[in-house]
């Protein structure tokens, strides 16, 4: 394997056979040496958050393929903290899809003035840039279009599918007695086809979720899933 690429939470390595091979680390991002999934550097090593990303992934893409929607996932090994992927292109240098179903996070400290925090969302969908200098700034479809980083067509395809795959994460969490706030998602064209699947990982990273109203630490949300 060659090493392709060297990130603050996972290494990305291409196989003999074009696939990508992602290893997952225990470094995780956060603030003077506490952990926080949002941030933009890495703040500390726990062990075993490897694994436990790796573990919670493998059971979304699963039940995402299950549903026949298309992601870049190919198969997973947990004692490796490992997950093999077919190559895809990113939007631009990077987007984040979030679809919100509470104002909490960032969008309440925008938007604050005029919503109580932990208030209902009707599946209010954002699209940020990924750009740690600039504090991944949100984007519009208007600006999205201006810069060429996606067509119209695009853009609609990509929050289409992301309201698809957000409703059945909600609903897996909800089966479980957990509560969706917010979800983190990407997307990107498969390199051998430009169809748009979802990219990247599905680990408590990527969400905010409470339970009886009690917020659960990303570390923990693995353990209510098996594989």
């Amino acid at each position: 394997m060659k090493k392709q690429y060297t990130g603050k939470t996972k290494d990305v390595y291409r196989t003999t056979d074009g696939h990508l091979l992602l290893k997952f680390k225990d470094d995780v991002t956060g603030v003077d040496g506490q952990f926080d999934p949002g941030a933009n550097q890495i703040a500390l090593s726990i062990a075993g958050v490897g694994k436990k990303d790796v573990k919670m992934s493998t059971y979304f893409f699963n039940q995402l393929r299950k549903q026949g929607i298309p992601t870049h996932f190919v198969t997973s090994d947990l004692e490796e903290a490992t997950m093999t992927v077919v190559p895809a292109k990113i939007f631009g240098k990077g987007l984040e899809v979030i679809t919100r179903y509470r104002a909490v996070g960032s969008f309440i400290r925008r938007y604050g003035a005029y919503i109580d925090e932990g208030s209902p969302l009707d599946e209010f969908v954002e699209i940020t840039l990924k750009d740690d200098e600039r504090m991944d700034p949100p984007i519009t479809e208007e600006a999205l279009v201006m810069l060429g980083i996606m067509t119209p067509e695009t853009y609609q395809a990509v929050v289409t599918l992301n309201r698809q795959i957000a409703r059945l994460i909600r609903q897996e969490l909800a089966e479980h007695g957990l509560e969706l706030y917010d979800l983190k998602l990407e997307f990107g064209r498969r390199q051998d086809n430009d169809e748009i699947l979802l990219i990247d990982e599905i680990s408590g990273g990527n969400m905010r979720v409470f339970k009886d109203g009690k917020y659960i630490e990303p570390l923990h949300l693995a353990d209510y899933f098996e594989i």
